[in-house]
């Protein structure tokens, strides 16, 4: 007989690409997880892990038994987000990931209705980059994840993973009230080629979704500056320094001498999303808090895809 936790220990270090990394995942020790990954290999009489400098490969027979293993805990969590749920009473807890300027924009007023709905629900929120929050739902290390698809930056989404659209967020470029541009209704790419601007750091999907603006032009925005928080861009806008894409979700008011103003040819928008892991689809806790995240963007007068 196979233990499961044996076999979600294997499972784990798969996914996460060492036995330290699963043992942090998992709570555990690391010298517990070589416990549980040894009684496997006694119970299936193979060796599932070989040793690759400091580190651990998955044997053939070890990659095969983690395919069964995540499969065999997929049904396990189906059945648990199902046959043993009360579907009108959502209870426990859920883990939820969400981009920074969601958790302000979207999840503060979630948690605020769900502490009036349905209290026996606890939410744990970690504010995270979209690519981030989707491998920690890939992995099982959350239940929910509020990320975002740029028009110009797409975002992977692994088959196990269910994606429900919730409402659309546009950005504008912020410019400082004394800048020749700022009482325009709208600019142009070609309009903005030669500013200096503050930027999310190198990789982050905001910045390279700002790189792809002047994508075809034979032009790279000239960033001087990298913050990653919005808050910090604005200010630097309110100083003239610099000019800004900043998303209108979760935006806070801006300062009377900084203007939003509309980027055109091509608009520059992003879908707001919810995944998690299919098994999960009939989850009370799911459906409840997807619900709710849809009621908190109509609220806000958000716009829905299509």
């Amino acid at each position: 007989m196979i233990d499961l936790p044996a076999l979600r220990a294997l499972v784990a270090v798969e996914q996460h690409g060492s036995v330290v990394a699963a043992a942090d995942i998992l709570g555990y020790s690391p010298s517990a997880v070589s416990q549980q990954i040894k009684k496997l290999e006694r119970q299936a009489r193979v060796a599932v892990l070989e040793r690759n400098g400091r580190g651990v490969l998955l044997t053939e027979r070890g990659i095969a038994l983690a395919g069964y293993g995540r499969r065999i805990i997929g049904e396990l969590e189906e059945l648990q987000a199902t046959l043993l749920s009360d579907p009108s009473s959502p209870s426990g807890t859920l883990r939820l990931v969400a981009f920074s300027t969601a958790c302000r924009g979207l999840v503060g007023p979630l948690l605020g209705r769900i502490a009036v709905t349905s209290p026996q629900l606890k939410v744990s929120v970690l504010a995270e980059d979209p690519r981030e929050a989707v491998q920690r739902v890939t992995t099982g290390e959350a239940e929910l994840a509020v990320v975002h698809n740029w028009n110009s930056v797409p975002l992977a989404i692994p088959e196990n993973l269910a994606l429900e659209d919730l409402c659309l967020d546009q950005a504008d470029v912020l410019l400082n009230s004394s800048h020749p541009l700022a009482a325009r209704t709208a600019v142009e790419r070609e309009d903005l080629l030669d500013e200096s601007w503050v930027s999310t750091p190198a990789g982050a999907i905001c910045n390279e979704a700002l790189l792809q603006i002047f994508a075809g032009l034979g032009r790279v925005p000239d960033i001087r500056i990298y913050d990653p928080d919005f808050s910090t861009h604005i200010a630097m806008v309110e100083q003239g320094v610099a000019v800004a894409l900043v998303p209108r979700l979760g935006r806070p008011p801006l300062p009377d001498n900084v203007a939003a103003v509309p980027v055109v040819n091509p608009v520059q928008q992003r879908a707001v999303g919810v995944v998690y892991r299919k098994t999960m689809s009939a989850s009370p806790n799911i459906r409840h808090t997807v619900g709710l995240l849809r009621e908190v963007a109509a609220a806000q007068q958000l716009p829905t895809p299509g």
